[in-house]
């Protein structure tokens, strides 16, 4: 398990499965903005590939992040799109409701941005969130994100285009960060 402050970043359990589609998927509007793709329902028991790990997949690496207090289940991380060529990939992270506005994404950002940076030696991070994500700017500014652009209406959801900020952090600058 990967630790920070607060969270844990664990292997996806076939438990976790369940309560990860009801917090975040199940919930049309959450997931019509946390998704590239138009919501829609899956059936008990399918096997989602949001949620569902293929082991053989090397440029994704999905997470269970849990509270190291307690051990419980709060969210879903993700290192997607890894280029081993260009030694770039992007976050992406979910947090069930009930665990969001107690500093937790800012924790799974800095854990995230340790196993990209320090274990698998990527030397870009990318962040891609919705304009109006306020909890997501925030945690990845204070670990160190710039906002290099915003994608003018890019995002479809919920029957309105919605911009997107594009946030990009080096290896050098997340390493030349007090720690």
């Amino acid at each position: 398990m990967l630790r920070g402050t607060t969270v844990g970043l664990r292997a996806r359990h076939e438990e976790d499965i369940t309560l990860l589609r009801t917090e975040l998927y199940d919930d049309v509007v959450n997931g019509s903005r946390s998704e590239a793709a138009p919501w829609r329902p899956i059936t008990p028991g399918a096997k989602d590939p949001r949620l569902v790990v293929d082991d053989t997949n090397e440029r994704n690496v999905s997470f269970s992040i849990v509270e190291l207090e307690g051990g419980s289940l709060i969210g879903s991380a993700n290192l997607w799109g890894i280029d081993n060529h260009s030694r770039s990939a992007h976050i992406g992270l979910g947090l069930f409701p009930s665990a969001r506005g107690k500093g937790y994404g800012t924790d799974v950002v800095a854990v995230l941005s340790h196993y990209g940076f320090a274990v698998r030696g990527l030397h870009r991070l990318q962040i891609e969130t919705l304009a109006d994500n306020a909890a997501m700017l925030r945690s990845a500014e204070r670990n160190g994100f710039v906002r290099e652009g915003v994608l003018r209406s890019s995002a479809w959801v919920m029957g309105e285009f919605l911009d997107e900020v594009l946030l990009g952090l080096l290896a050098d600058e997340w390493k030349s960060r007090p720690a």
